[in-house]
């Protein structure tokens, strides 16, 4: 199996509900995202042409469509964080998550997104989110 990998970068705020630290609040992140796709390839000789597993242009593309281009600078909230802090509901840059804005339930819907994306013969193989520098989530295919 040949793998690749393309990093991004993106600025969100967000906030836990339930939770009883300093989470609870609304506060920001400068996510760094791990995309790696993968191939069956598995000949012992080169790619053919053009050479590439999947060009780093069409990822980069199909991440910024469906996950940068809707979270960066956004303000992720839950339903039950607006219906416990209705004052937020009138934000211009809020996005409403189907669930609480985790690191993991963001790992989860992005690899949703991405599944739907790809084209074939490319699998999604791992995808690592950064909340902070030394703390991330991750999801490996199988």
């Amino acid at each position: 199996m040949l793998r690749i990998t393309k990093v991004f970068h993106f600025e969100m705020a967000h906030a836990i509900h339930g939770y009883t630290g300093a989470c609870k609040n609304i506060h920001g992140h400068s996510y760094e995202l791990h995309v790696s796709v993968s191939s069956d390839f598995t000949e012992t000789s080169y790619i053919p042409s053009i050479g590439f597993v999947i060009d780093f242009k069409d990822i980069k593309k199909l991440v910024l469509d469906s996950v940068i281009e809707k979270f960066d600078h956004s303000l992720l909230l839950s339903p039950d964080f607006l219906k416990a802090h209705p004052q937020f509901s009138s934000s211009p840059n809020l996005v409403i998550f189907e669930a609480e804005p985790t690191a993991e339930n963001l790992l989860l819907y992005i690899k949703n997104m991405l599944h739907k994306s790809l084209p074939d013969p490319i699998k999604l193989a791992r995808l690592k989110l950064f909340e902070t520098k030394d703390s991330y989530a991750e999801w490996t295919a199988h």
